[in-house]
């Protein structure tokens, strides 16, 4: 392996040398789909080093990532599939061909929704190189909840099927809250359940009308209701007591304490 080399190259070496003969026992031992979950983890940890804003452990953690995509890849070559310079090519091309605007001379007229034309565009070449594909194959299937929520609702919006205004959005959200009260009050869980999805995918939409991403809404406020209950759980235990050993009423008020605070910090 040249010491010479840096970047994606001596990467693509090091990965290759862990898979080889005299290589690492662990690296040799993996398959693509043992490294399914490798990479969803590595992506997730790269999220969380974006949601930081700590530049430092986003490059650790792209790397990570990179180093996955890397190992893939050289499993793939292992079995004579592809390499990872294919799956670059692939990918450059793909990018040429789906962006004639800026690789080609097809030009958009400055008055229209640019950003929504690019993206039926991209929607019109995609399928174009794919006639068989349905509407929503694209989607991973293995996507969070939310997120696969907002690339659904993103993608039938680009193509016209939309409200004309959010007063519509709210509409549907009081249609489907007053489902869910009724499915409740029936006692069908099936219902329930069914109802509560559709509560969920309402609020969705609400949120892509307002440009909020549910994901990371929902991921701030999973932070800042641990951030706020760790300031209960410091407080009770300072006293030499326990969560449990507290009362609703104490745990309510310190709550509202660090609510109170963290207001203060904005």
């Amino acid at each position: 392996m040249s010491q010479s080399k840096g970047g994606i190259s001596r990467l693509r070496d090091v990965v290759a040398t862990l898979r080889g003969p005299d290589g690492c026992p662990w690296d040799r031992e993996q398959t693509l789909q043992s490294m399914a979950g490798y990479l969803v983890e590595e992506t997730y940890e790269v999220l969380d080093a974006i949601g930081s804003n700590d530049p430092i452990a986003l490059r650790e953690e792209l790397g990570d990532l990179l180093f996955n995509v890397c190992l893939t890849a050289q499993i793939a070559a292992d079995q004579g599939m592809f390499t990872l310079d294919d799956a670059a090519d692939a990918v450059s091309q793909k990018l040429v061909r789906r962006h004639p605007h800026v690789f080609g001379d097809e030009v958009f007229d400055e008055d229209i929704d640019i950003a929504g034309t690019i993206h039926r565009r991209w929607d019109e070449i995609k399928r174009a190189e794919r006639p068989e594909r349905r509407f929503f194959d694209g989607i991973p299937q293995a996507l969070p909840a939310l997120l696969r929520a907002r690339r659904i609702t993103d993608r039938a919006a680009r193509i016209g099927f939309e409200w004309p205004n959010i007063e519509g959005v709210w509409a549907k959200i009081r249609e489907e809250d007053q489902e869910l009260q009724q499915a409740i009050a029936n006692n069908e869980p099936n219902e329930m359940q069914h109802e509560y999805g559709d509560v969920l995918f309402a609020w969705v939409n609400l949120g892509r009308f307002l440009g909020i991403d549910p994901e990371d809404a929902l991921q701030a406020t999973n932070r800042r209701f641990m951030s706020r209950f760790s300031y209960v759980e410091a407080a009770i235990t300072s006293t030499g007591r326990t969560l449990e050993e507290s009362t609703l009423e104490e745990m309510d008020a310190l709550w509202n304490e660090a609510k109170q605070k963290s207001k203060q910090k904005r």
